[in-house]
C-alpha cells in the first residue's frame, strides 16, 4: 500500500464530564450541534457538522458509568486528530509494516434519531497506540453510514461555519514532532515553514506545528492552558462564509474576550473549553 493522502475527517474536543457545558458554549459560539449521541463504547458526543468534516465534542456517559480510558489521559481541550480511511484493515497492516504501534480496527455505533425513525450510525476505526503521538490522540475513521453524519439539516450554522480551515499544534520541536506525519503520509506531505514551523497539508486544511513562542506571537493570551504538556493541540481555525455573520452570532452568544480583527475573529481558549477558536473567511 502506497502512502495515503491525508484527508481530515474530524477533530475531537474532549469535554470529559462537562459535555453539557461544552454544548452550551459551542452553541453560544454559533454552532448548530446534533443531539447528544451515545456510543456503544460508552462515550457521548455532540457534532458540529460542516461540508466535508466536523467538530466533535466528546464526553463521558455518566448514566452508564462508562469512562473511556483514552479520554481520561488528557485534560479538557482539543486532543483528537482524526483522518479518513475507506480500508481500515489494509491501513492497519500497512501502519504495522512501517513500525507504527497501531491497535487493531474496532467497530462501534451510536443511534441517530431522525423524523422517520432511529438508525445506527456505524464506524470502524484504527488508532495509533497511546503515547505514539506526543500531541494528543490520532486515528483513522471509516464511516459505514456517512448519510447519518453529513446531513444538510445539520450543516446550517448561525456563525456561517463551512469547514475546518487549520489546526495549530504547539510543539517543543516541530520538526521532530512532524515525523509522525512523514511516517504515515510520506515526506512530500510535510513542508517546513517560517519561524521553525512545519505543515501537513490535508487537502485545503492545514495542520501546523509551531513552537510555543510562535504560538504566543500569533495568538497572544488566547492560547490554551497546556496543563503541563509541551506538545498539544492549541488552535482550531474555522472557515466561515462571512466574518460579519460569525461576529454577529458570537455577540449574540455573549462570549467574552473575543478579538474581532479585519481578517479573523479570535475566541480565547478560556471561553471555549480550553481551545482557541479562530474564524476566517478563506
Amino acid at each position: 500500500m502506497a502512502f495515503i493522502a491525508p484527508s481530515l475527517d474530524h477533530v475531537v474536543v474532549d469535554a470529559r464530564d462537562r459535555l453539557v457545558e461544552a454544548a452550551r458554549v459551542y452553541r453560544a459560539l454559533g454552532f448548530q450541534l446534533t443531539e447528544r449521541g451515545r456510543h456503544t463504547l460508552g462515550s457521548t458526543n455532540h457534532l458540529a457538522v460542516f461540508e466535508n468534516n466536523y467538530l466533535e465534542l466528546l464526553g463521558f456517559d455518566e448514566k452508564a458509568g462508562a469512562v473511556r480510558a483514552e479520554i481520561l489521559a488528557f485534560p479538557i481541550g482539543l486532543n483528537g486528530l482524526v483522518f479518513g480511511t475507506d480500508q481500515p484493515e489494509l491501513l492497519f497492516g500497512e501502519l504495522q509494516t512501517r513500525g507504527l504501534p497501531t491497535e487493531e480496527p474496532i467497530a462501534f455505533s451510536r443511534p441517530v434519531h431522525l423524523a422517520d425513525g432511529t438508525q445506527e450510525a456505524r464506524f470502524r476505526v484504527v488508532r495509533l497506540r497511546a503515547g505514539t503521538v506526543s500531541f494528543g490522540r490520532m486515528y483513522f475513521c471509516h464511516h459505514l453510514t456517512r448519510h447519518l453524519v453529513w446531513r444538510a439539516e445539520w450543516q446550517q450554522h448561525a456563525n456561517g461555519a463551512e469547514s475546518i480551515a487549520r489546526i495549530v499544534i504547539a510543539a517543543r520541536n516541530p520538526a521532530a514532532c512532524s515525523s509522525i506525519f512523514v511516517r504515515i503520509f510520506g515526506a512530500n506531505a510535510v513542508t517546513p515553514g517560517p519561524h521553525g514551523s512545519w505543515k501537513l497539508a490535508a487537502g485545503a486544511i492545514s495542520i501546523q506545528l509551531v513552537t510555543a513562542e510562535e504560538l504566543t506571537r500569533q495568538f497572544g493570551d488566547a492560547i490554551p492552558d497546556p496543563a503541563g504538556r509541551v506538545d498539544y493541540m492549541a488552535v482550531l481555525s474555522i472557515r466561515t462564509a462571512s466574518l460579519s455573520r460569525a461576529a454577529q452570532a458570537i455577540r449574540a452568544g455573549a462570549i467574552r474576550g473575543v478579538r474581532i480583527e479585519p481578517d479573523r475573529i479570535l475566541v480565547p481558549a478560556k471561553e471555549a473549553m480550553n481551545v482557541a477558536i479562530e474564524f476566517v473567511e478563506q
